[in-house]
């Protein structure tokens, strides 16, 4: 398949999903380096794709997930037509992803047969599951003609620069650290099975707080609860970056970390894309489907359970059962990662 000169990306609507779709811009760019890529996504992954050098620019799709608001993109897709796109890929698998391409008569479109999408894209590709088992793999495909090979996955790699670094430095009130920095991102949006319990990321950062180390915690508004549980678990010596703190700001502190520990969630992609040292604890989601993608990551994961991976947001087993594949996974288990990664330079 030819690659076209102009080009709209639907993505995706988790910030993970977002930083794993890089792969497909770069994998666009090295196969035509005058492509003008454009990426239309939900407003909180608008930081994300600012870092993306391969990006034009992210428009935003100013719709609450699972929401219909036909009128809202509708006068959206009539905006888009000013821009003459040669070809959209649509990330997502739902209809109504689908639906602001073809309102905005771009004329190829491209996206995996789902939700009866006939007519709305033109370009339909059959998903081979076996041929395509990560998630980043699929999102590459859809880049390339149906039977073109696909190359390694281009790593995401989002950027950050000293004076951008500086100002989130200064808006959070730190100095430059001195000190190795252990980064905790302990929460996940899809639910309690993906956490890896508060108890455990404190034993860690009590561990490294001894040994001279600063602890950052991250997370978004709904990690609150336990971003401030570890809080007091560490004697209150760790900081928390919450709420409060714009996703611009967490990439810029998150590329200062030494090592970052997280479940499966957005923040372990982030801190892989930036070449941290970064470790990923999974309990009902797999590796197998959505790696953290960099030169220097690692997973954790109780492979010996039949239960998992399970996909479920919440554990549905009783007793010593419940849980278990993050209550299996010591917190010895990620200090020893720890020690043989702390030293590799990012």
């Amino acid at each position: 398949m030819d690659v076209k000169t102009k080009i709209l990306i639907l993505g995706p609507s988790w910030v993970g999903d977002m930083v794993m779709s890089q792969s497909l811009y770069r994998l666009l760019k090295n196969n035509a380096p005058d492509v003008t890529i454009d990426v239309l996504a939900p407003l909180w992954c608008l930081d994300l794709v600012k870092r993306m050098p391969e990006v034009r620019k992210g428009i935003a799709l100013p719709i609450l997930h699972g929401t219909w608001d036909f009128k809202t993109r509708y006068r959206l897709a009539k905006t888009l037509r000013q821009e003459q796109y040669d070809q959209a890929i649509v990330l997502p698998n739902s209809w109504k992803s689908a639906l602001i391409p073809w309102l905005a008569r771009i004329p190829l479109r491209t996206g995996w047969r789902g939700e009866f999408r006939y007519g709305l894209l033109n370009d339909i590709r059959i998903l081979d599951k076996a041929a395509y088992p990560l998630m980043v793999q699929r999102f590459m495909a859809l880049g390339l003609h149906p039977k073109q090979e696909l190359p390694t996955p281009c790593n995401p790699s989002l950027l950050t620069n000293p004076t951008s670094v500086q100002a989130s430095l200064t808006q959070c009130a730190l100095s430059a650290p001195t000190q190795p920095i252990l980064a905790l991102a302990p929460g996940a949006a899809f639910g309690d099975a993906k956490r890896w319990p508060a108890d455990s990321f404190a034993e860690v950062a009590r561990t490294l707080q001894d040994q001279g180390w600063q602890v950052w915690i991250f997370g978004s508004r709904d990690d609150e609860p336990i971003l401030q549980q570890i809080h007091r678990m560490t004697g209150s010596q760790a900081l928390c970056f919450g709420q409060t703190i714009a996703l611009d700001t967490k990439i810029d502190l998150l590329s200062l970390a030494t090592v970052i520990v997280s479940n499966d969630s957005g923040l372990l992609h982030i801190g892989a894309a930036l070449n941290v040292p970064t470790l990923g604890i999974y309990g009902s989601t797999t590796p197998h489907f959505t790696p953290p993608l960099g030169d220097h990551t690692g997973v954790l994961e109780v492979s010996s359970l039949a239960c998992r991976p399970c996909f479920q947001r919440n554990c549905p087993l009783k007793g010593d059962d419940h849980l278990a594949c993050l209550k299996l996974i010591s917190p010895q288990q990620v200090l020893t990662w720890i020690n043989t990664h702390a030293h590799l330079n990012h």
